[in-house]
């Protein structure tokens, strides 16, 4: 069906990277800044003094599981980041949940059975007894076998579906998930620190009800698991800000990577170069999300708040403050679409705590005071104890003016290849999104499937007539979906 072409009003897109006297100094003299400008037209979308209800999910369990002294990810972060959010009182705005572990059948709704069948059963106890599957399963000093390999799985995976079905439900209109957020992970193996990923597992349940889902990455590392498992659709547009230069992992993540068949030109990438700082980071944030947001019009949102995009992470090579990264954040709530805030990377956890508090102080609409709170670990954000430490100057910016002058330039003709939002045909009702059916719906299908085959009995006791021969729902030729079930 012909489109015809929308109209869309985009930002400045001229950018300035020059340092000007008495310029930013810290993050929270940018937040400071930023008071009063809303950071680029965003056209009719936004949606003024929005008080969204917000939904957050802590399992305390999930803070205790260990990848390993050596090893760069430590879910201790996530112990930090809720004692934060507690004693500065934000669970008074929100709504609190304990969420259920996922199943081994939602699981399988993107993951391959015999993966599943590997991170159930190993252990530390038996991994050399399993060593032969370690090559076919990418395990090693990125991917390490640990206690707990698979309800630590089962528990940030379970959390990211039940802030999906949330969203689903009408009963919040914005769902934070930080043990969420784990984007490298692939169908058959885990890849980048992730083994199960919970961001496909949650697009999956919005794709349900929503007939377009948009999937924004302000982590460091390219989104690869999640553009890799919707490559082909458009019904889900992936937008992906990131580190590129062939070699830093995952090595994914070209300009030109725009997707193929249904999804071509669904598949966004922002390649960055060392040392983004905090004006340049944010205005081409701004400025393609608004493009983005105007072409795919989506139903629902989901955000991947990777913090390793912060100044001075352990991984990291950006110079962004924790204001900078929650000005994003700030950015795409105030379009008022149903939204998941999901965290990431993140490897120098005292700032990861630091910065996903904050961000749960913005979708709560509640200005945090830079004082930290005291709790029982204070001492790991000595000496300042402050919500905004100096973070930014330590790598060079390598982002010149005409870098990303041309690489917006490239971007937004990318998406006017898109004419408009697709449309989506809805020929049937989703499924179910609790997995179950009510007794009175399984009656209403049992003797709704006896009348379809007394009619189909009925049929087939006279001959047809050749006028009678036609294409319907009902027929059995049509094509299958995709592999992951859209």
């Amino acid at each position: 069906m012909g489109r015809r072409k929308e109209n869309i009003t985009y930002p400045s897109t001229t950018f300035s990277t020059s340092v000007r006297e008495g310029s930013i100094g810290s993050g929270l003299e940018f937040a400071s800044s930023l008071s009063g400008q809303d950071g680029g037209s965003v056209g009719n979308n936004v949606v003024e003094h929005y008080r969204p209800r917000v939904a957050y999910y802590m399992r305390e369990q999930a803070g205790n599981f260990h990848y390993g002294k050596q090893h760069p990810m430590k879910p201790h972060r996530l112990t930090l980041t809720n004692h934060l959010v507690l004693n500065y009182g934000l669970h008074k705005y929100m709504d609190v949940f304990e969420p259920r572990r996922a199943t081994e059948e939602e699981i399988r709704e993107f993951h391959a059975e015999d993966y599943i069948d590997f991170l159930k059963r190993v252990t530390p106890d038996n991994q050399e007894q399993m060593r032969a599957c370690f090559s076919d399963f990418n395990i090693g000093d990125d991917c390490p076998i640990f206690d707990g390999i698979w309800d630590f799985c089962s528990i940030y995976s379970g959390a990211s579906i039940e802030a999906a079905r949330k969203l689903i439900s009408g009963s919040a209109d914005i769902a934070v998930n930080w043990m969420g957020g784990l984007h490298h992970a692939k169908k058959y193996e885990p890849s980048g620190f992730c083994y199960v990923n919970d961001i496909v597992l949650a697009i999956l349940q919005l794709l349900r009800y929503y007939p377009r889902v948009l999937y924004v990455d302000i982590d460091i590392h390219h989104g690869d698991g999640v553009q890799e498992a919707f490559y082909t659709t458009d019904r889900v547009m992936t937008c992906s800000f990131h580190k590129y230069n062939g070699d830093f992992f995952p090595g994914t993540g070209a300009i030109d990577e725009m997707g193929s068949g249904l999804g071509k030109f669904f598949a966004v990438n922002v390649p960055l170069q060392d040392g983004i700082d905090d004006r340049s980071y944010t205005q081409l944030f701004k400025t393609v999300m608004t493009a983005v947001m105007e072409t795919f019009k989506p139903g629902a949102i989901v955000l991947q708040c990777g913090a390793d995009s912060l100044g001075l992470d352990r991984l990291g090579v950006f110079n962004l403050s924790i204001a900078a990264h929650g000005e994003c954040v700030r950015f795409m709530r105030r379009f008022g679409v149903p939204m998941m805030v999901i965290g990431g990377g993140g490897y120098t956890i005292r700032n990861v705590a630091r910065c996903w508090t904050y961000e749960t102080g913005i979708v709560c609409g509640t200005e945090l005071p830079s004082e930290l709170p005291n709790t029982v670990y204070s001492e790991f954000f000595a000496p300042d104890y402050s919500l905004h430490p100096q973070l930014s100057g330590r790598v060079v910016n390598h982002n010149t003016r005409a870098y990303l002058n041309s690489l917006t330039a490239r971007i937004l003709e990318q998406l006017r290849y898109l004419k408009g939002a697709p449309s989506v045909q809805m020929q049937e009702a989703p499924p179910d999104i609790q997995g179950f059916l009510e007794d009175q719906e399984r009656h209403d299908k049992d003797v709704h499937s006896d009348k379809n085959k007394e009619e189909k009995d009925e049929r087939a006791s006279r001959r047809e007539h050749i006028s009678e021969y036609y294409e319907s729902d009902r027929d059995q030729d049509q094509e299958d979906g995709d592999d992951i079930g859209i």
